[in-house]
């Protein structure tokens, strides 16, 4: 599986993995920025973006692409950064591979089962899909019956392209992920992972709580957990001053 990417930056490696439905692009600004201290690698995940597809969506496979793409560019060790999804991957990596990630950064995620909870979402995908639509305006206006955040509609249509016939589709392999959820809702396993790690929460967020502490630390015992105060899932989009700020200081610690 050879993923998409995008480089910025020189220094030591910084893999940067997005969340469910978003890409590589998400981060650009963030990569830009970090990227005058970091090598940085922004990686469309499989399923997302421009990289393949494939109805496998487990973390082991999606770990492994990570891999793959470290022995493809020579990466012996780096640091790695995932949001949301791209966290749980993130993890994944660290908790089957640590010998080849010197430092972990989750952002809004745990290592723990959650709940369907974006049935709405891929609804209003599908409808989309069967609808023959013409413009993001008139997807807009069908997802809005099923996804009432207008920020979340405008993220999702970030997915929506011209395809080589001229029609516009969805370039996320929408099926795939909807049968795959039950995987990709799983929390990831494996032996505990030794090295450092951040886990940075958004206090207005129910993804990571406090009565998740315990599955962190049991899989990530070095583990430090960081609450940005007035964010909500979006960490590096709501403050991504304060975020970067968090980041670098972590990565830069002896």
């Amino acid at each position: 599986m050879k993923l998409n990417f995008e480089q910025v930056g020189n220094g030591p490696g910084l893999i940067i993995l997005h969340g469910l439905f978003g890409s590589a692009s998400n981060f650009r600004t963030l990569a830009r920025q970090i990227g005058e201290f970091y090598t940085v690698y922004s990686l469309d995940l499989r399923n997302h973006g421009a990289s393949p597809h494939d109805s496998d969506v487990s973390f082991d496979a999606m770990a492994a692409d990570i891999i793959e793409f470290m022995d493809d560019h020579n990466i012996q060790k780096t640091n790695l950064m995932g949001h949301s999804l791209g966290g749980k991957v993130a993890m994944q990596v660290a908790l089957s591979h640590p010998d080849r990630i010197s430092r972990l950064i989750a952002g809004d995620i745990a290592p723990v089962e959650y709940p369907h909870h974006h049935d709405g979402i891929f609804d209003g995908l599908n409808a989309v899909s069967r609808s023959d639509v013409s413009s993001r305006k008139e997807a807009d206006a069908i997802l809005a019956d099923y996804v009432a955040i207008p920020e979340v509609r405008l993220f999702l249509l970030t997915n929506l392209v011209r395809k080589d016939d001229g029609s516009l589709g969805w370039r996320i392999n929408v099926s795939g992920l909807e049968g795959g959820y039950e995987y990709i809702a799983k929390r990831p396993k494996g032996h505990p992972y030794p090295g450092p790690s951040l886990f940075i929460r958004g206090a207005l967020s129910d993804y990571v709580r406090e009565d998740n502490y315990p599955a962190i630390y049991a899989l990530f015992p070095q583990a430090r957990i960081v609450t940005m105060e007035g964010t909500g899932h979006w960490l590096h989009a709501e403050k991504p001053q304060e975020y970067k700020k968090i980041v670098l200081n972590f990565l830069g610690e002896d």
